[in-house]
Formats: C-alpha cells, structure tokens, sequence
C-alpha cells in the first residue's frame, strides 16, 4: 500500500471506537472541535464521514481542509490515535457515504433525522501522519489524587 499512511496495528481496534473528535481551524485562526462519527476505509487508507453542510465543521474544512481527527481509548485514558489529514469534500445527493457510514451506528436510514432542504457532503480525510498514544507519565505511581 505505498502512498497509503498505516494505522499501527496496536491501535488499529480505536478505529471502530463509535466517536472522535474533529478539529478544524475557524475563520479566527482558532482551533473548533467537534464530536463526529466516522468510519474508516481499510482500502484506501482513508477516514470517512458524512456532515451537515451548515455545520460549522464543515464550513471550516472548505476554508482550511488541514483537521486533526483524534480518538481516545475509552477504556485506557493514556491510549489514543492522533490522525492529522487533508479533508476532501465532495456533494453526496445520492446518500453514497451515508450507506457505508449508518451500519457502524446501526440507523437504516438517516434521512428520518434531517431537517428538511438539508444537504451533506462526503468528507475523506486522507491520513497525512498518525501519532498512535499509549504510556502514563513517567511518575504517574507517584501521583496522589487531589
């Protein structure tokens, strides 16, 4: 898979964690976070979600497609994934994403949820670097809870 960044392997089961948060940057220059859900193609090597056009997630993303996706273990608070990638956005008025996205949140058909005239597009981020996060602080046995 040249061309294609890895998820290492010992981090590879984050990716079906059901959310992760979405950093863009704003108008401002200021990061803007976001909870979001995604699904991740193993044959492109790329992070996929579908989003609300007048979200503010993806007003930035056109703006400035450089976003940082990070995933936390919620099991193990020192184990995380810090994707950073190039978004790509692309019109999805056949609701193509949205197929491969809603089983991984078991919803048949998120159409039931919109708000009327409301259009999504496709977002792929495409891996650019991944930290993969899994150690304490050195001293973390000699912390006493406050």
């Amino acid at each position: 898979m040249e061309g294609i960044v890895q998820i290492p392997e010992s981090h590879r089961d984050l990716l079906d964690v059901q959310t992760a948060a979405l950093s863009t940057i704003g108008s401002d220059g200021r990061p803007q976070v976001t909870a979001t859900w995604f699904i991740y193609d193993e044959n492109e090597g790329t992070v996929k979600m579908w989003l609300l056009d007048h979200r503010q997630k993806v007003k930035n993303m056109r703006a400035n497609p450089r976003v940082t996706l990070f995933i936390l273990d919620p099991r193990n608070q020192f184990r995380a994934l810090e994707i950073r990638a190039d978004a790509e956005l692309a019109a999805d008025p056949e609701m193509v994403l949205e197929r491969q996205v809603s089983p991984k949140y078991y919803y048949p058909d998120f159409r039931r949820y919109e708000p009327n005239g409301e259009t999504r597009s496709a977002v792929t981020l495409h891996i650019v670097k991944v930290n993969a996060l899994d150690e304490p602080p050195p001293d973390w046995e000699d912390v006493t809870p406050r």
